[in-house]
Protein backbone atom coordinates (compact mmCIF):
# COMPACT_ATOMS: atom_id res chain seq x y z
CA UNK A 1 0.00 0.00 0.00
CA UNK A 2 2.09 3.27 -1.42
CA UNK A 3 1.67 6.28 -2.78
CA UNK A 4 3.73 4.85 -5.85
CA UNK A 5 1.04 2.65 -6.67
CA UNK A 6 0.75 2.81 -10.04
CA UNK A 7 -1.57 1.64 -13.50
CA UNK A 8 0.64 1.30 -16.35
CA UNK A 9 3.06 3.36 -15.18
CA UNK A 10 0.78 6.10 -14.18
CA UNK A 11 0.04 6.77 -10.38
CA UNK A 12 -3.17 6.03 -9.09
CA UNK A 13 -3.15 9.33 -7.19
CA UNK A 14 -2.24 11.42 -10.43
CA UNK A 15 -5.33 9.47 -12.25
CA UNK A 16 -7.71 10.23 -9.23
CA UNK A 17 -6.88 13.48 -8.99
CA UNK A 18 -7.46 14.05 -12.81
CA UNK A 19 -10.40 12.13 -13.30
CA UNK A 20 -11.75 11.90 -9.94
CA UNK A 21 -13.43 8.80 -8.36
CA UNK A 22 -15.43 6.19 -8.65
CA UNK A 23 -12.98 5.32 -11.65
CA UNK A 24 -12.22 2.41 -13.63
CA UNK A 25 -8.78 2.03 -14.61
CA UNK A 26 -7.61 -0.41 -17.33
CA UNK A 27 -4.34 -0.76 -17.99
CA UNK A 28 -2.97 -1.51 -21.42
CA UNK A 29 -0.02 -3.05 -21.08
CA UNK A 30 -2.00 -6.14 -18.81
CA UNK A 31 -4.10 -6.39 -21.92
CA UNK A 32 -1.63 -6.89 -24.64
CA UNK A 33 0.25 -9.13 -22.37
CA UNK A 34 -2.69 -11.55 -21.96
CA UNK A 35 -3.13 -11.65 -24.98
CA UNK A 36 0.36 -11.84 -26.24
CA UNK A 37 1.03 -14.81 -23.34
CA UNK A 38 -1.55 -17.00 -25.25
CA UNK A 39 -1.19 -16.25 -28.82
CA UNK A 40 2.41 -16.46 -28.90
CA UNK A 41 2.02 -20.22 -27.29
CA UNK A 42 -1.34 -21.02 -29.11
CA UNK A 43 -1.62 -23.26 -31.92
CA UNK A 44 -1.46 -20.96 -34.83
CA UNK A 45 -4.13 -21.86 -36.49
CA UNK A 46 -6.51 -20.94 -33.71
CA UNK A 47 -7.91 -17.44 -34.28
CA UNK A 48 -8.50 -15.46 -31.10
CA UNK A 49 -11.77 -13.65 -30.66
CA UNK A 50 -12.84 -10.96 -28.07
CA UNK A 51 -15.64 -11.52 -26.71
CA UNK A 52 -16.85 -7.72 -26.04
CA UNK A 53 -19.90 -8.68 -23.30
CA UNK A 54 -16.66 -8.68 -20.60
CA UNK A 55 -16.05 -5.24 -21.64
CA UNK A 56 -17.69 -3.45 -24.64
CA UNK A 57 -16.02 -0.21 -24.18
CA UNK A 58 -15.04 0.56 -28.06
CA UNK A 59 -11.55 1.75 -27.00
CA UNK A 60 -10.59 -1.69 -25.21
CA UNK A 61 -12.08 -3.76 -28.50
CA UNK A 62 -9.87 -1.37 -30.38
CA UNK A 63 -6.60 -2.21 -28.71
CA UNK A 64 -7.50 -5.71 -28.98
CA UNK A 65 -8.01 -5.67 -32.52
CA UNK A 66 -4.81 -4.02 -33.16
CA UNK A 67 -3.05 -6.91 -31.52
CA UNK A 68 -5.00 -9.64 -33.35
CA UNK A 69 -8.02 -10.12 -32.02
CA UNK A 70 -11.19 -10.91 -33.78
CA UNK A 71 -14.93 -10.49 -32.30
CA UNK A 72 -17.72 -12.07 -30.90
CA UNK A 73 -20.49 -9.91 -30.69
CA UNK A 74 -24.37 -10.75 -28.74
CA UNK A 75 -26.30 -7.21 -29.68
CA UNK A 76 -26.25 -4.33 -32.43
CA UNK A 77 -24.37 -2.46 -30.78
CA UNK A 78 -21.50 -4.82 -29.79
CA UNK A 79 -21.51 -5.80 -33.54
CA UNK A 80 -21.38 -2.00 -34.11
CA UNK A 81 -18.83 -1.30 -31.60
CA UNK A 82 -16.73 -3.87 -32.97
CA UNK A 83 -16.91 -2.16 -36.87
CA UNK A 84 -16.33 1.02 -35.35
CA UNK A 85 -13.09 -0.41 -33.76
CA UNK A 86 -12.05 -1.48 -37.24
CA UNK A 87 -12.73 -5.09 -37.02
CA UNK A 88 -13.83 -6.29 -40.88
CA UNK A 89 -16.95 -8.45 -41.39
CA UNK A 90 -15.48 -11.65 -41.65
CA UNK A 91 -13.92 -11.44 -38.32
CA UNK A 92 -16.83 -11.07 -36.23
CA UNK A 93 -19.65 -14.00 -35.53
CA UNK A 94 -22.89 -12.50 -33.62
CA UNK A 95 -24.38 -14.88 -31.43
CA UNK A 96 -27.03 -14.79 -28.56
CA UNK A 97 -29.84 -16.66 -28.01
CA UNK A 98 -32.58 -14.07 -28.45
CA UNK A 99 -31.62 -12.11 -31.61
CA UNK A 100 -33.91 -9.46 -32.77
CA UNK A 101 -35.30 -9.00 -36.90
CA UNK A 102 -32.98 -6.04 -36.60
CA UNK A 103 -29.96 -7.81 -35.37
CA UNK A 104 -30.44 -10.69 -37.92
CA UNK A 105 -30.99 -7.80 -40.96
CA UNK A 106 -28.03 -6.01 -40.25
CA UNK A 107 -25.97 -9.08 -39.88
CA UNK A 108 -26.92 -10.43 -43.09
CA UNK A 109 -26.64 -7.23 -45.10
CA UNK A 110 -23.12 -7.07 -43.64
CA UNK A 111 -22.21 -10.42 -44.40
CA UNK A 112 -21.43 -11.31 -40.63
CA UNK A 113 -21.11 -14.76 -39.35
CA UNK A 114 -24.38 -15.91 -37.25
CA UNK A 115 -24.30 -18.56 -34.54
CA UNK A 116 -27.56 -20.19 -34.45
CA UNK A 117 -29.14 -21.33 -31.05
CA UNK A 118 -32.29 -22.44 -32.29
CA UNK A 119 -34.59 -23.99 -35.04
CA UNK A 120 -37.09 -21.12 -34.99
CA UNK A 121 -34.06 -18.61 -34.76
CA UNK A 122 -32.66 -20.89 -38.05
CA UNK A 123 -36.00 -20.51 -39.68
CA UNK A 124 -36.12 -16.71 -39.26
CA UNK A 125 -32.98 -16.41 -40.56
CA UNK A 126 -33.60 -18.39 -43.80
CA UNK A 127 -36.91 -16.51 -44.52
CA UNK A 128 -35.54 -12.33 -43.70
CA UNK A 129 -32.09 -13.90 -45.96
CA UNK A 130 -34.55 -14.99 -48.65
CA UNK A 131 -36.22 -11.20 -48.45
CA UNK A 132 -32.32 -9.45 -48.88
CA UNK A 133 -31.99 -12.37 -51.92
CA UNK A 134 -28.95 -13.29 -49.81
CA UNK A 135 -27.71 -16.61 -48.05
CA UNK A 136 -26.63 -16.39 -44.52
CA UNK A 137 -23.79 -17.77 -43.03
CA UNK A 138 -24.60 -19.59 -40.16
CA UNK A 139 -22.94 -21.89 -37.60
CA UNK A 140 -24.82 -24.00 -35.32
CA UNK A 141 -24.70 -23.56 -31.55
CA UNK A 142 -24.85 -26.84 -29.81
CA UNK A 143 -25.85 -27.93 -26.56
CA UNK A 144 -24.25 -31.31 -25.99
CA UNK A 145 -25.60 -34.33 -24.47
CA UNK A 146 -22.57 -34.24 -22.01
CA UNK A 147 -21.36 -31.59 -19.67
CA UNK A 148 -17.66 -31.03 -18.23
CA UNK A 149 -17.10 -30.30 -14.10
CA UNK A 150 -14.97 -27.70 -13.16
CA UNK A 151 -16.90 -24.42 -14.33
CA UNK A 152 -17.78 -21.63 -12.65
CA UNK A 153 -20.90 -21.35 -14.54
CA UNK A 154 -22.49 -24.36 -16.55
CA UNK A 155 -23.53 -23.04 -19.88
CA UNK A 156 -23.65 -26.64 -22.05
CA UNK A 157 -25.07 -30.15 -21.30
CA UNK A 158 -27.68 -29.37 -19.59
CA UNK A 159 -31.47 -27.90 -20.24
CA UNK A 160 -30.44 -24.54 -21.42
CA UNK A 161 -31.37 -21.53 -23.87
CA UNK A 162 -28.38 -21.48 -25.24
CA UNK A 163 -27.72 -23.73 -28.11
CA UNK A 164 -29.76 -26.49 -30.23
CA UNK A 165 -29.22 -30.37 -28.29
CA UNK A 166 -27.29 -32.74 -29.66
CA UNK A 167 -29.87 -35.10 -29.96
CA UNK A 168 -32.31 -32.83 -32.26
CA UNK A 169 -29.68 -32.22 -34.34
CA UNK A 170 -28.56 -35.62 -34.76
CA UNK A 171 -32.03 -36.27 -35.90
CA UNK A 172 -32.53 -33.98 -38.29
CA UNK A 173 -30.06 -34.77 -41.14
CA UNK A 174 -31.92 -32.89 -43.94
CA UNK A 175 -31.46 -29.27 -41.57
CA UNK A 176 -29.45 -27.77 -44.44
CA UNK A 177 -32.10 -29.29 -47.49
CA UNK A 178 -34.86 -27.55 -45.46
CA UNK A 179 -33.31 -24.06 -45.23
CA UNK A 180 -32.12 -23.03 -49.06
CA UNK A 181 -31.00 -19.68 -47.89
CA UNK A 182 -28.85 -20.57 -45.15
CA UNK A 183 -25.25 -21.75 -45.48
CA UNK A 184 -24.88 -24.08 -42.97
CA UNK A 185 -20.52 -23.78 -42.47
CA UNK A 186 -20.02 -25.16 -38.99
CA UNK A 187 -20.47 -25.90 -35.11
CA UNK A 188 -19.97 -23.71 -31.88
CA UNK A 189 -19.92 -25.23 -28.14
CA UNK A 190 -19.76 -23.37 -25.19
CA UNK A 191 -19.46 -25.43 -22.03
CA UNK A 192 -19.06 -22.90 -19.24
CA UNK A 193 -16.71 -19.95 -18.19
CA UNK A 194 -14.34 -19.33 -15.34
CA UNK A 195 -12.46 -22.33 -15.85
CA UNK A 196 -9.19 -22.51 -13.88
CA UNK A 197 -7.60 -26.24 -14.79
CA UNK A 198 -5.73 -27.28 -17.82
CA UNK A 199 -7.05 -30.56 -18.26
CA UNK A 200 -10.91 -29.24 -17.90
CA UNK A 201 -10.31 -27.03 -20.68
CA UNK A 202 -8.12 -29.22 -22.95
CA UNK A 203 -11.30 -31.98 -22.26
CA UNK A 204 -13.93 -29.59 -23.47
CA UNK A 205 -12.37 -29.17 -26.56
CA UNK A 206 -11.27 -32.69 -27.37
CA UNK A 207 -14.79 -33.57 -26.96
CA UNK A 208 -16.34 -30.27 -28.63
CA UNK A 209 -14.08 -31.10 -31.64
CA UNK A 210 -15.26 -34.66 -31.86
CA UNK A 211 -18.52 -33.58 -31.74
CA UNK A 212 -17.94 -30.80 -34.66
CA UNK A 213 -16.54 -34.13 -36.70
CA UNK A 214 -19.66 -36.14 -35.87
CA UNK A 215 -21.93 -33.59 -37.02
CA UNK A 216 -20.81 -32.98 -39.75
CA UNK A 217 -20.60 -36.02 -41.21
CA UNK A 218 -24.24 -36.53 -39.88
CA UNK A 219 -25.95 -33.50 -41.17
CA UNK A 220 -23.60 -32.95 -44.49
CA UNK A 221 -22.14 -29.35 -42.88
CA UNK A 222 -18.56 -28.72 -44.17
CA UNK A 223 -16.95 -27.86 -40.86
CA UNK A 224 -15.83 -24.06 -42.56
CA UNK A 225 -15.70 -23.01 -38.98
CA UNK A 226 -15.70 -24.85 -35.22
CA UNK A 227 -15.91 -22.82 -32.18
CA UNK A 228 -14.76 -24.02 -29.10
CA UNK A 229 -15.88 -21.49 -27.07
CA UNK A 230 -13.38 -20.59 -24.30
CA UNK A 231 -14.27 -20.06 -20.91
CA UNK A 232 -10.78 -19.83 -19.26
CA UNK A 233 -11.02 -18.20 -16.08
CA UNK A 234 -9.36 -15.55 -13.77
CA UNK A 235 -8.49 -16.38 -10.27
CA UNK A 236 -10.20 -13.74 -7.78
CA UNK A 237 -10.54 -15.68 -4.84
CA UNK A 238 -7.91 -17.29 -1.71
CA UNK A 239 -7.36 -20.63 -2.58
CA UNK A 240 -7.74 -19.93 -6.45
CA UNK A 241 -4.92 -20.10 -9.26
CA UNK A 242 -4.53 -18.40 -12.67
CA UNK A 243 -4.40 -20.80 -15.60
CA UNK A 244 -0.63 -21.97 -16.49
CA UNK A 245 -0.96 -20.63 -20.59
CA UNK A 246 2.60 -22.62 -21.00
CA UNK A 247 1.09 -25.94 -19.32
CA UNK A 248 -2.61 -25.28 -21.35
CA UNK A 249 -0.99 -24.25 -24.56
CA UNK A 250 1.10 -27.40 -24.39
CA UNK A 251 -1.66 -29.80 -23.79
CA UNK A 252 -3.95 -28.03 -25.96
CA UNK A 253 -1.53 -27.70 -29.00
CA UNK A 254 -1.91 -31.72 -30.17
CA UNK A 255 -5.49 -31.48 -29.84
CA UNK A 256 -5.91 -28.87 -32.06
CA UNK A 257 -2.99 -29.97 -34.61
CA UNK A 258 -4.54 -33.32 -34.65
CA UNK A 259 -7.99 -31.37 -35.86
CA UNK A 260 -5.70 -29.00 -38.31
CA UNK A 261 -4.47 -32.06 -40.28
CA UNK A 262 -7.63 -33.61 -40.95
CA UNK A 263 -9.46 -30.53 -41.67
CA UNK A 264 -7.10 -27.80 -43.02
CA UNK A 265 -9.33 -25.44 -43.94
CA UNK A 266 -11.59 -25.39 -40.88
CA UNK A 267 -11.01 -21.94 -38.82
CA UNK A 268 -10.57 -23.28 -35.53
CA UNK A 269 -12.07 -20.23 -32.90
CA UNK A 270 -11.44 -19.16 -29.52
CA UNK A 271 -14.01 -17.00 -27.80
CA UNK A 272 -12.47 -15.25 -24.81
CA UNK A 273 -13.31 -12.49 -22.94
CA UNK A 274 -12.69 -12.31 -19.18
CA UNK A 275 -9.11 -13.91 -19.49
CA UNK A 276 -8.17 -10.98 -21.78
CA UNK A 277 -9.07 -7.90 -19.58
CA UNK A 278 -9.96 -9.06 -16.15
CA UNK A 279 -6.63 -8.30 -14.73
CA UNK A 280 -6.65 -5.36 -16.33
CA UNK A 281 -8.99 -3.61 -14.39
CA UNK A 282 -8.93 -1.17 -11.08
CA UNK A 283 -12.16 -0.04 -9.73
CA UNK A 284 -10.88 3.44 -7.29
CA UNK A 285 -13.37 4.32 -4.62
CA UNK A 286 -13.05 7.26 -2.62
CA UNK A 287 -13.83 6.57 1.42
CA UNK A 288 -16.38 9.15 2.29
CA UNK A 289 -16.95 8.31 5.99
CA UNK A 290 -16.06 5.49 8.54
CA UNK A 291 -18.17 4.44 11.32
CA UNK A 292 -18.55 1.40 13.59
CA UNK A 293 -21.75 -0.33 14.05
CA UNK A 294 -22.54 -2.83 16.49
CA UNK A 295 -18.62 -3.81 16.83
CA UNK A 296 -17.78 -4.00 12.76
CA UNK A 297 -15.98 -1.19 10.91
CA UNK A 298 -17.27 0.11 7.65
CA UNK A 299 -15.93 2.22 5.27
CA UNK A 300 -18.70 4.15 3.24
CA UNK A 301 -17.62 5.13 -0.61
CA UNK A 302 -18.33 6.95 -3.07
CA UNK A 303 -19.04 3.80 -6.02
CA UNK A 304 -20.30 0.47 -4.50
CA UNK A 305 -22.16 -2.19 -6.44
CA UNK A 306 -24.17 0.07 -8.88
CA UNK A 307 -20.54 -0.21 -10.98
CA UNK A 308 -19.17 -3.34 -9.98
CA UNK A 309 -21.90 -5.90 -9.29
CA UNK A 310 -19.35 -8.51 -10.58
CA UNK A 311 -17.55 -7.93 -7.16
CA UNK A 312 -20.99 -9.61 -4.48
CA UNK A 313 -20.30 -12.90 -6.18
CA UNK A 314 -23.73 -13.09 -7.55
CA UNK A 315 -24.47 -16.88 -8.65
CA UNK A 316 -22.14 -17.95 -5.47
CA UNK A 317 -23.27 -19.86 -2.72
CA UNK A 318 -20.36 -18.32 -0.51
CA UNK A 319 -19.55 -14.59 -0.88
CA UNK A 320 -15.86 -14.13 -1.41
CA UNK A 321 -14.36 -10.73 -1.96
CA UNK A 322 -12.42 -9.38 -4.89
CA UNK A 323 -8.52 -8.19 -3.93
CA UNK A 324 -9.27 -5.11 -2.48
CA UNK A 325 -6.15 -2.80 -1.16
CA UNK A 326 -5.60 0.91 -0.35
CA UNK A 327 -4.29 3.18 -3.62
CA UNK A 328 -3.06 6.38 -2.28
CA UNK A 329 -0.57 5.92 0.57
CA UNK A 330 1.86 3.97 2.84
CA UNK A 331 0.18 2.72 6.18
CA UNK A 332 1.75 1.53 8.81
CA UNK A 333 -0.98 0.96 10.90
CA UNK A 334 -1.86 -2.76 12.17
CA UNK A 335 -4.93 -4.95 9.69
CA UNK A 336 -8.64 -4.56 10.72
CA UNK A 337 -11.52 -6.35 9.01
CA UNK A 338 -13.82 -3.17 6.87
CA UNK A 339 -17.15 -3.65 5.54
CA UNK A 340 -16.58 -1.80 2.56
CA UNK A 341 -20.16 -0.30 1.22
CA UNK A 342 -21.17 2.18 -1.45
CA UNK A 343 -23.58 5.48 -1.77
CA UNK A 344 -26.54 3.26 -2.32
CA UNK A 345 -29.82 2.62 0.07
CA UNK A 346 -29.68 -1.30 0.37
CA UNK A 347 -27.76 -3.52 3.02
CA UNK A 348 -26.75 -5.34 -0.38
CA UNK A 349 -24.42 -2.77 -1.47
CA UNK A 350 -21.64 -4.22 -0.13
CA UNK A 351 -18.45 -4.70 -2.14
CA UNK A 352 -16.32 -6.41 0.19
CA UNK A 353 -17.49 -7.87 3.61
CA UNK A 354 -14.48 -8.26 6.67
CA UNK A 355 -11.69 -7.15 3.98
CA UNK A 356 -8.54 -6.65 5.53
CA UNK A 357 -7.36 -2.53 5.22
CA UNK A 358 -5.62 -0.50 7.14
CA UNK A 359 -7.19 -0.01 10.98
CA UNK A 360 -6.34 3.61 10.44
CA UNK A 361 -8.47 3.90 7.12
CA UNK A 362 -9.99 7.39 6.85
CA UNK A 363 -12.37 9.81 4.62
CA UNK A 364 -10.38 10.22 1.54
CA UNK A 365 -8.68 7.19 1.17
CA UNK A 366 -8.79 5.73 -2.10
CA UNK A 367 -9.51 2.02 -2.33
CA UNK A 368 -8.63 -0.16 -5.33
CA UNK A 369 -11.23 -3.30 -5.99
CA UNK A 370 -8.60 -5.11 -8.50
CA UNK A 371 -8.67 -7.67 -11.76
CA UNK A 372 -11.75 -5.79 -12.33
CA UNK A 373 -11.60 -5.43 -16.25
CA UNK A 374 -14.43 -7.63 -16.75
CA UNK A 375 -17.98 -7.49 -15.96
CA UNK A 376 -17.57 -4.01 -14.98
CA UNK A 377 -20.18 -1.32 -15.06
CA UNK A 378 -22.04 -2.67 -18.20
CA UNK A 379 -22.87 -5.90 -15.92
CA UNK A 380 -24.26 -3.73 -13.02
CA UNK A 381 -27.13 -1.52 -12.50
CA UNK A 382 -25.73 1.68 -13.03
CA UNK A 383 -28.91 3.75 -12.94
CA UNK A 384 -30.11 3.15 -9.33
CA UNK A 385 -30.27 5.52 -7.65
CA UNK A 386 -29.45 7.55 -10.36
CA UNK A 387 -25.60 7.75 -10.18
CA UNK A 388 -24.61 7.06 -13.42
CA UNK A 389 -22.38 5.16 -15.13
CA UNK A 390 -18.60 6.53 -13.65
CA UNK A 391 -15.85 7.55 -15.72
CA UNK A 392 -12.98 4.82 -17.47
CA UNK A 393 -9.55 5.16 -18.45
CA UNK A 394 -7.31 3.11 -20.08
CA UNK A 395 -3.59 3.71 -19.74
CA UNK A 396 -1.58 2.52 -22.72
CA UNK A 397 2.20 2.93 -23.08
CA UNK A 398 2.12 5.75 -20.37
CA UNK A 399 -0.84 7.69 -20.96
CA UNK A 400 -4.14 7.74 -18.93
CA UNK A 401 -6.80 8.21 -21.95
CA UNK A 402 -10.03 9.07 -21.32
CA UNK A 403 -12.17 6.57 -22.88
CA UNK A 404 -15.78 7.08 -21.46
CA UNK A 405 -16.60 10.04 -19.71
CA UNK A 406 -18.61 10.07 -16.57
CA UNK A 407 -22.18 10.54 -16.72
CA UNK A 408 -23.46 13.36 -14.79
CA UNK A 409 -26.99 14.83 -13.97
CA UNK A 410 -27.93 16.47 -17.45
CA UNK A 411 -26.85 13.08 -19.21
CA UNK A 412 -28.84 11.31 -16.96
CA UNK A 413 -32.08 12.77 -17.92
CA UNK A 414 -31.61 13.52 -21.28
CA UNK A 415 -33.76 10.45 -22.18
CA UNK A 416 -36.17 10.77 -20.14
CA UNK A 417 -39.04 13.00 -21.15
CA UNK A 418 -41.23 15.34 -18.79
CA UNK A 419 -44.97 15.97 -19.41
CA UNK A 420 -47.14 18.80 -17.34
CA UNK A 421 -49.90 17.03 -15.73
CA UNK A 422 -51.21 20.45 -14.08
Amino acid sequence: MSESTEVGGVPVTELVERFGTPLYVYDGGTIAAQYRGLRDRLHPAVEMFYSLKANPNISVCALLHSLGARAEVSSLTELVTAQRAGVPADQIMFLGPGKSHYEITACLKEEITLICESLGELALIDELAEGLATTARVVLRVNPSFAVKGSGLTMGGKPRQFGIDEATLWDSPDLADRHRNVRLCGFQAYMGTRFLTEDMIVENTTRILELAERLGDRLGVPLDVVDVGGGLGVAYFPGERDLDVAVLADQLNPVFAGFHERHPDTRLVMELGRYLVGHSGTYAVQVRYVKESMGERFAVADGGTNHHMAAVGIGSFVKRNFPMRLLNRDSAAAPAKWNVTGPLCTPNDTIGKGVELPADLRPGDVVGVERSGAYGPTASPVHFLSHGYPAEVLVHEGQPRLIRTRDDVDSMLAAQILHDFR
